[in-house]
């Protein structure tokens, strides 16, 4: 775990590197920035926020669960998005770009249109604020279960906003973070079911 998380940090700046010295979508030269309507900047601020949520609901499952395993999963979680996320909005500084998002969430991936979301959940895979409540009142195997199963809705989301980043993004280094996101979180979609059928539970449906 220690070496996954030691490995993310160099990814980090190895991106962050690639990014400001990049020519054709460079971030230190504003003219060859990318847009602040293009899909580069709509998925860095997006993911941004989604990211947030993911590094909340994991901190506050550590704090009601004894279990080691869900608890490593949880702080793996919450370093490795915490830790992108700051590459994102890193970004967006170079770029010179608003960090706020300036439009509908997802309209970047032309679903601009789409219902607003309820009860904080801006988009797919977001928990709402009840069930961030409901999860902050359970301890024990009842987190544990809750967690899980928001944090694979939380990935679901998260791994279709980084497939549409692969396929609209024009930052290279920002489609590799893309993809590695989409790698990553599959297959800790997979782990979250078994930790989930090892408690007696199954995953939400999709």
């Amino acid at each position: 775990m220690v070496g996954s998380l030691a490995a993310a940090a160099v990814l980090a700046g190895g991106l962050t590197a690639a990014v400001a010295t990049t020519s054709d979508h460079g971030a230190s030269d504003a003219a060859g920035a990318p847009d602040s309507a293009s899909a580069d900047a709509g998925f860095a601020r997006d993911m941004a926020v989604h990211h947030q949520q993911a590094v909340e609901m994991s901190y506050i499952v550590r704090d009601r669960t004894d279990d080691e395993e869900v608890r490593r999963l949880a702080y793996d979680i919450a370093q490795t998005q915490a830790n992108q996320r700051g590459m994102l909005l890193g970004w967006l500084d170079l770029w010179e770009l608003p960090k706020v998002p300036e439009r509908a969430p997802m309209e970047w991936m032309g679903m601009g249109d789409a219902p607003p979301g309820k009860d904080g959940a801006l988009m797919p895979g977001m928990a709402t604020n009840t069930e961030l409540s409901r999860l902050e009142k359970l301890r024990g195997k009842e987190a544990e279960v809750q967690y899980l199963r928001l944090m694979t809705r939380h990935h679901r989301g998260g791994v279709h906003m980084a497939k549409g980043c692969v396929k609209r993004c024009e930052v290279p280094v920002e489609r590799r973070l893309a993809r590695g996101m989409v790698e990553s979180q599959t297959s800790e979609i997979t782990l979250l079911a078994d930790l989930l059928r090892a408690r007696g539970a199954k995953p939400p449906a999709r």
